[in-house]
């Protein structure tokens, strides 16, 4: 069976002609696919009967056969998170955010992580293998599929998901530049958003690419020891480097950085903390988006109270640093990246 999702609509041209079909007929799938987040060949009317026979015995989409393992909806209506079971039995996550200004999809990159950031339920288990650029896209048209019956599409795409997006480099960003397409769903690179913990070579990589996507770093401490026991990449790649080379990526797009800080209790949350977070990003294009965490029961770690929160927040915009706090959405439902896929396997173990 040749699953036809994610390809390009020539290379769907061929696989339909060698299937016996009208040339046409592939742009006619095309459409019902990316325009009208239609996954089923049944239930494609402009095609005739035989043809539905010839694709439905030859080929799948992959949106059809993926599996909603779980769902869960916070209590505002404003975010949802499914656990998605792909074919091969490996199992993702992705979360759907309803702003004022529209739908916007956190994906993942990998199945599971190798980071191994102390806080994150991403990496407890380790990375199994990277995402294919149609289970990257599909994240996104699961999402189109039940915004379809309100007109309305996802227009904006993070990957900050589970995985390392910069370890997936040519996927990731095949996936990014496949929603970008005008037949596709013609998003804005300016709405595309690929987060990194400071893999240089990626962020190099990214700048070559020469195209306006957003560029979010992992940074979660300015103390070197601090950072490395946090974020064992910083051995590889230190943070002062992975900050020069974001403000050049930064310098030769025009487009500012976002520094994520994840504020855990008694770790980074002291003033000190924020001084030496201002000393290091002053007079870069930066902006600082600060994250109150989200508990993760098996790293041990606690949210600050509300004052330590604002009290860093105060401090760095005293040094003129840019900086906001994260509109929380999802905590009720283990929106934190890898809750939920740790959690639905560990009751999966329970039950064996």
């Amino acid at each position: 069976m040749i699953d036809i999702f994610g390809m390009e609509l020539k290379e769907l041209e061929t696989v339909f002609v060698e299937l016996g079909l009208k040339k046409f007929r592939a742009k006619q799938v095309f459409q019902w696919l990316y325009q009208k987040s239609v996954f089923d060949f049944a239930a494609m009317h402009n095609l005739s009967k035989n043809d539905i026979e010839i694709l439905q015995a030859n080929c799948t989409i992959l949106p059809h056969e993926i599996v909603i393992l779980r769902e869960q909806n916070s209590s505002d209506g404003m975010t949802s998170k499914l656990l998605l079971g792909m074919p091969g039995g490996d199992s993702v996550e992705t979360v759907l955010m309803h702003h004022d200004y529209g739908y916007s999809v956190c994906v993942s990159s990998q199945v599971g992580c190798d980071m191994h950031c102390a806080f994150c339920a991403s990496g407890l288990k380790g990375a199994v293998r990277n995402l294919t650029k149609a289970e990257i896209v599909a994240q996104v048209y699961l999402f189109n599929e039940r915004l379809r019956e309100a007109n309305a599409m996802v227009s904006r795409v993070v990957v900050m998901g589970s995985g390392e997006p910069m370890l997936n480099f040519e996927n990731v960003v095949g996936a990014l530049d496949f929603l970008h397409d005008e037949a596709v769903s013609h998003m804005s690179y300016r709405n595309m958003t690929i987060s990194t913990c400071g893999i240089i070579p990626g962020i190099k990589r990214l700048q070559a690419e020469a195209k306006p996507i957003n560029l979010a770093i992992s940074l979660h401490a300015v103390r070197n020891e601090l950072r490395t026991a946090l974020m064992p990449i910083n051995k590889g790649y230190n943070f002062v480097d992975v900050i020069a080379a974001a403000e050049a990526y930064s310098e030769a797009g025009g487009r500012q950085v976002t520094y994520e800080y994840i504020l855990l209790k008694d770790k980074n949350d002291s003033v000190q903390d924020a001084e030496l977070l201002s000393n290091f990003l002053r007079y870069k294009h930066a902006t600082v988006n600060l994250i109150p965490a989200n508990p993760v029961p098996e790293q041990g770690f606690e949210r600050p109270g509300k004052r330590t929160i604002e009290r860093f927040l105060q401090t760095l915009q005293k040094q003129r640093i840019n900086a906001t706090v994260r509109k929380e959405m999802g905590k009720d439902i283990d929106a934190a990246c890898g809750q939920l896929r740790a959690k639905f396997a560990k009751e999966q173990e329970q039950k064996r």
